[in-house]
């Protein structure tokens, strides 16, 4: 491998992420619960997330409005202004969740550190994932920060072009095999999967990953004896 830049994915990757979002989707069906069951407020709460996506994009604000609306929607129209205020509180106490760094990420930042150009290629709100990337106390590692508006083929090409680099000089690391890895195997470059214990059901694929340029990992550390020889 001739590489240059190391791309580390964010939530879920570096932090944890999803854990946070499923604690606030119990919160939302305890809150809804006179109007469907359990599995019910759940579907009806990602068929409207996925509905969303093309004009909220990701991150905790497109998924807040994405409560209040299946809120509405469940209660026929009939929402009391109160449980729209505690949905919105939700959202914000999702907002201002600790960073809880995963186990062996600054190891391998540390290890990996002035070998290459380490960026971060996430996607999500942009001042969310700023922030949570400051209050993390990674920043110094990286050379660049990516907030990207979704982690497809055409994103990883306009993202090479402004590092300036080709396909096969760029290694992602990321626990999602639909976001972090398809995609840029697709280009020819590589990646690891570090698989994380949830995953929204968004980001799940059903078939496996056979490719040269793409292995499974059970932990990020063990992406240093790969990339430092």
């Amino acid at each position: 491998m001739n590489l240059k830049v190391v791309a580390f994915d964010a939530d879920d990757t570096l932090f944890v992420n999803e854990p946070y979002f499923q604690e606030t989707e119990e919160k939302f069906c305890a809150l809804m619960q006179d109007y469907l069951s359990h599995q019910g407020l759940s579907q009806e709460l990602f068929k409207t997330e996925i509905a969303n996506l093309d004009l909220y994009g990701y991150g905790i604000k497109g998924y807040t409005l994405s409560m209040i609306e299946a809120a509405i929607t469940l209660s026929n129209h009939t929402l009391s202004v109160e449980t729209i205020e505690k949905i919105i509180q939700y959202g914000k106490e999702l907002l201002q969740k600790p960073i809880e760094l995963l186990e062996g990420v600054e190891e391998t930042l540390q290890a990996l550190h002035g070998k290459y150009k380490l960026i971060v290629a996430t996607k999500g709100d942009l001042k969310d994932q700023q922030r949570k990337l400051h209050d993390s106390g990674l920043g110094h590692y990286f050379h660049h920060i990516e907030v990207m508006a979704d982690k497809q083929v055409v994103n990883y090409e306009k993202l090479l072009k402004r590092l300036e680099i080709n396909a096969d000089e760029f290694f992602m690391i990321g626990n999602s095999l639909k976001s972090d890895v398809l995609p840029v195997l697709a280009l020819g470059g590589y990646a690891v999967h570090v698989p994380y214990h949830t995953n929204w059901e968004h980001e799940k694929i059903a078939h496996q990953v056979v490719h040269p340029n793409f292995r499974t990992l059970n932990k990020i550390t063990e992406v240093i004896p790969i990339l430092v020889q």
